[in-house]
């Protein structure tokens, strides 16, 4: 029996060579694979001395050879293929160790040149381990060193690695093979600026296992994307409490898009995806009070995330409250000890929390028999605002205005926030008219709304909802503009004294 050992990750592998010459394989390997093995003191022919060939052309050309491929794809219990391998002088390879050339960590390192990542592709790596894939009846492959024990177990025990672990290696190999081509596929699409390939060939890793998913009887994982993923939730740490559900990362996920768009210490409170609560202030004490004063019906029960780190006075009303999740880029040693005091709140660590998304990243939506993609938006305003009242917004409505428009941004179509004094007073999102959404917006702000200004995440159609804001003593407010019956909203706005600012720029959200 003899195994091939190529690996780019040495974790284990002396380890694993040693165990495998103790059962009497013998070994072939490459390069500084071999010079590993070897300076343990454990005997490896050198794969030139096999192929008859020596390795060329920068290393490029070592295992892509007949005496290698015909030894690992040759079928034993077919006669023809042993007869000809006899004939040919070829020994079969019974195990092949292989690992790839790291493709993904070098271009995840800053500065990176097209050359040194093609460099970094490797061709007789996953040429070796589908060719052992294919024919897994009689080889058995590994791609990842957690496996290694696996093998010397069955090995040591039977004298051969079943055939049902055989299997499992080589759909191990075909995942870790198209993980890698996809990788590659995406920094050479990136790199020629191809927003929308013909053919989409996506790769993500398993992060965590959900209890469930959106509801009990569904199940569900929380995959992550290979590349950066600063200031996402992936990227987070998870300090205290049970683990996350998928509606928790959905809806954490919905509150982090929020904080992206403030600059100003912040906080959100987040429910059903929507923000029921935001808060900006000097301060991360006077943030919170401002998000949870918002809305302390709808915040119960829900998400906090802030930009600032959380201290013992933040910690202190949280403790009082039931919340699910709190994210944050840091907590003092005496807010981490007050929160912990709850058994089950989950307190994430997320230190890139103020990171802006790059440019290029997709928004996806799977759907039956397809899936959806578009650009993210990150986008908050497009050219320049246009004043088209009487009015002129003050400068502190000027501020309120670009407020709400944030919170409405990530509010769900038909949605409208009601703000002041950088506080969100009310929101109404997700209704199947316009009207509706901001009557429940004023609803929830009653008195707040006095003095407020208020967002629309799209034009109004009929001037109702400028009426309806200005019976509630809204000053001021802003949206995209573009109906057919902009002249009617203008005119209720000025009939009432109010101010009204265009964005020319919509953001819906559907889901």
């Amino acid at each position: 029996m003899r195994a091939l050992i190529s690996v780019s990750d040495k974790t284990g592998i002396v380890e694993l060579a040693r165990g495998l010459s103790g059962l009497g394989v013998g070994l072939i390997s490459t390069g500084g694979t071999a010079a590993a093995i070897r300076n343990a003191g454990i005997s490896v022919q050198d794969v030139s001395e096999v192929t008859g060939f020596p390795e060329c052309l920068d290393g490029r050309v070592k295992t892509l050879h007949p005496k290698i491929h015909a030894g690992i794809l040759a079928m034993r219990g077919n006669p023809e293929h042993m007869e000809q391998i006899g004939d040919l002088g070829v020994d079969t390879i019974d195990i092949v160790v292989i690992n790839l050339y790291p493709f993904r960590q070098t271009i995840a390192r800053e500065g990176v040149t097209l050359e040194e990542a093609i460099e970094n592709i490797d061709i007789g790596g996953p040429t070796m381990l589908r060719a052992a894939a294919k024919n897994y009846q009689d080889v058995a492959v590994v791609v990842d060193p957690a496996d290694y024990e696996t093998v010397l177990a069955e090995l040591a025990e039977n004298g051969e690695v079943s055939r049902r672990t055989k299997f499992r290696l080589a759909y191990k190999v075909f995942e870790h093979t198209a993980s890698y081509d996809a990788l590659i596929v995406d920094y050479l699409r990136k790199q020629q600026g191809i927003n929308f390939p013909d053919t989409l060939t996506l790769t993500f890793e398993k992060q965590q296992e959900m209890r469930y998913g959106e509801n009990p009887h569904q199940n569900a994982v929380f995959y992550r994307e290979m590349g950066n993923v600063d200031g996402t939730l992936a990227a987070a740490e998870q300090l205290h409490g049970k683990e996350l559900s998928y509606n928790n990362i959905a809806d954490t996920n919905g509150a982090l898009d929020v904080l992206r768009e403030f600059t100003d210490v912040t906080v959100v409170g987040v429910k059903h995806a929507n923000p029921c609560g935001v808060g900006s202030a000097d301060n991360v004490y006077d943030a919170w009070r401002k998000a949870y004063e918002a809305d302390p019906v709808s915040i119960f029960g829900g998400i906090v995330v802030m930009n600032a780190v959380l201290d013992e006075r933040v910690a202190q009303d949280i403790n009082g409250i039931f919340i699910e999740i709190v994210v944050a880029p840091g907590y003092t040693e005496g807010a981490l000890k007050i929160l912990k005091q709850k058994k089950n709140i989950r307190l994430l660590k997320l230190p890139t929390v103020n990171c802006k998304l790059r440019d290029g990243v997709w928004d996806m939506k799977k759907v039956a028999g397809g899936v959806l993609v578009q650009d993210m938006d990150l986008k908050l305003l497009e050219g320049e605002l246009q004043v088209v009242t009487k009015r002129k917004p003050t400068e502190k409505e000027m501020q309120d205005l670009l407020f709400s428009w944030k919170v409405v941004k990530h509010t769900k179509s038909n949605g409208i926030a009601l703000a002041k004094d950088l506080q969100s007073v009310g929101i109404g999102p997700g209704q199947v008219n316009r009207i509706w959404a901001t009557e429940q917006a004023i609803e929830h702000a009653g008195a707040l709304a006095k003095g407020a200004v208020m967002a629309s995440d799209a034009y109004f159609p009929f001037d109702d909802c400028v009426k309806a804001a200005a019976a509630a003593g809204i000053t001021a407010v802003i949206h995209p503009g573009g109906s057919k019956n902009d002249a009617d909203s203008i005119k209720a706005a000025d009939e009432a004294g109010m101010a009204m600012v265009l964005t020319g720029m919509r953001h819906f959200k559907h889901n």
